[in-house]
């Protein structure tokens, strides 16, 4: 039970961030063309969405040995993990500028219309088809989250049907928490009809990338036969050990950061942006 927990929450957080640079796209679509085309290719996307789950999570539970989906999943979610934390860690380190939702709205507007893209009362089907995109682009990173946290949610050591009933479950917790994020995303929006950017994209990416990578570790390691301590809970101990790993290369980058920007502008000349590109540039190495 405390597993398929930690599932939802891992998939609801994940599914936020994504659904919050989805709903980005919808908006603009929404506030330049109307909300009939937005909203159609919304729901399209999520239909196509939850049918991609439906046959691929039902696919992976029946044909797929637990130990051979436990050990790609797990190299795979620390790849994804890796990939999310590397860009919370640049940005909280000044290396990388932070997400700005309120300029992709204004950009996407600006390029809607210079298109000739206007408001009309009828379905538009590019209007249709940009909305479509953004949720299904966005959406596929949140299915793939939720088939695969979902289908490794398996105790180590249960029989073969206590296995599959456990992998349908956390495929279901998965799904529970992707969509009320998805609600949860949507309705805020549709509220305040503007760019989510209070919501703190970072640090949800910070900690989701802690999460994958801590999920994704624990799962390679079983599927290479790894009896960890503590059996599940030891997830928690991994989830420390990124956390502590992230913070002290936070630290670090902002030091280098700071010796090559001195190093670029001289003594007593305040550091350009050509000098904090070449402080990226160095780490980055």
């Amino acid at each position: 039970m405390q597993l398929q927990w930690a599932v939802a929450v891992a998939a609801f957080l994940a599914s936020a961030v994504e659904f919050v640079e989805a709903f980005t796209i919808v908006l603009v679509v929404g506030v330049t063309i109307n909300w009939r085309s937005s909203l159609v290719g919304a729901f399209a996307a999520a239909a196509t969405l939850a049918l991609i789950v439906a046959t691929l999570g039902v696919a992976l539970v029946q044909f797929v040995p637990i130990e051979i989906l436990r050990l790609v999943v797990g190299v795979i979610l620390v790849l994804f993990g890796l990939k999310w934390l590397k860009k919370a860690i640049l940005r909280y380190s000044g290396l990388k500028s932070l997400h700005d939702e309120e300029a992709i709205f204004e950009e996407s507007r600006a390029e809607l219309r210079s298109r000739g893209q206007d408001t009309t009362a009828r379905i538009e089907p590019f209007g249709v088809a940009m909305s479509y995109k953004a949720v299904l682009l966005e959406g596929l990173e949140v299915a793939f989250i939720v088939i695969t946290f979902g289908s490794s949610a398996v105790v180590t050591g249960a029989s073969a049907a206590v296995k599959a009933s456990q992998q349908s479950t956390g495929i279901t917790s998965a799904a529970i928490g992707a969509a009320i994020a998805g609600i949860l995303v949507i309705g805020l929006g549709a509220l305040v009809r503007a760019p989510l950017k209070q919501v703190p994209e970072n640090t949800l990416k910070f900690v989701v990338g802690v999460m994958l990578t801590s999920f994704g570790t624990f799962w390679a390691g079983e599927g290479l036969g790894v009896n960890w301590p503590l059996a599940d809970a030891f997830i928690l101990a991994l989830a420390v050990i990124y956390l502590l790993a992230s913070f002290i290369f936070v630290t670090w980058l902002k030091q280098v950061k700071q010796r090559v920007q001195v190093a670029a502008s001289g003594p007593g000349v305040p550091a350009t942006g050509d000098a904090t590109a070449q402080a990226q540039d160095e780490v980055l190495k």
